[in-house]
């Protein structure tokens, strides 16, 4: 069975038409550090995390002058929370020294910040400016394109790069939001409910 793009955007766009970021943010920066702290970690939990950290360092010239003590305190519970509060420390001092405190809003200058690799970049900017740089791939997007036949790669860069040749530009935001909402939703990483999946007659995969 080979997957029909539209159709499958269009079944997703039925049911989940306002998918959006889950972290919890108010601002470029906010969404920044939200999405650092969210490798190896559930959204649920950086959502308990962030009102704390951002309370108490909400911009990037407080929280580049926080002591690392701290910050390793207040995101403790996000797990590896030495390396995750040394990234968003000098992350932040890069933004002010770099980029006049404001984050910035390119792929080339997001990935010379500490603690950002491509997803993190894509999550700024598609959620933060509306940027389609390209395609948010974490476990959920990386499991859900795989079972709906879009890509038989693992590594997460050529992950991305199946779906960007694969959606229309337009899409790639939500799209991706979109896919997180299904993992979390029917189509579960260890029983996937098939039967309620408003992609049941699309999935190649269906019951894997």
């Amino acid at each position: 069975m080979t997957t029909n793009i539209g159709a499958l955007i269009r079944a997703l766009k039925k049911a989940y038409p306002e998918a959006y970021c889950s972290l919890d943010h108010a601002s470029p920066f906010e969404l920044l550090a939200a999405t650092i702290l969210s490798a190896q970690c559930t959204d649920e939990r950086v959502n308990l995390v962030t009102p704390a950290l951002f309370a108490k360092y909400p911009g990037p010239a407080e929280m580049a002058a926080a002591p690392l003590p701290e910050l390793e305190k207040l995101v403790h519970s996000t797990g590896f929370y030495k390396n995750k509060a040394l990234s968003l420390k000098e992350a932040s001092k890069a933004i002010v020294a770099d980029f006049g405190g404001k984050v910035p809003r390119t792929m080339e200058e997001l990935l010379t910040l500490r603690g950002v690799a491509r997803k993190t970049a894509n999550v700024v900017l598609g959620s933060a400016y509306g940027i389609a740089a390209g395609v948010v791939v974490d476990t959920h997007v990386k499991r859900v394109a795989f079972r709906l036949g879009l890509t038989k790669e693992t590594d997460p860069g050529k992950i991305e790069l199946a779906l960007m040749n694969a959606l229309p530009k337009e899409d790639w935001i939500w799209f991706a939001h979109a896919l997180v909402l299904h993992g979390r939703g029917p189509c579960d990483a260890r029983k996937p409910d098939c039967p309620a999946c408003p992609l049941d007659k699309l999935c190649p995969k269906k019951g894997i």
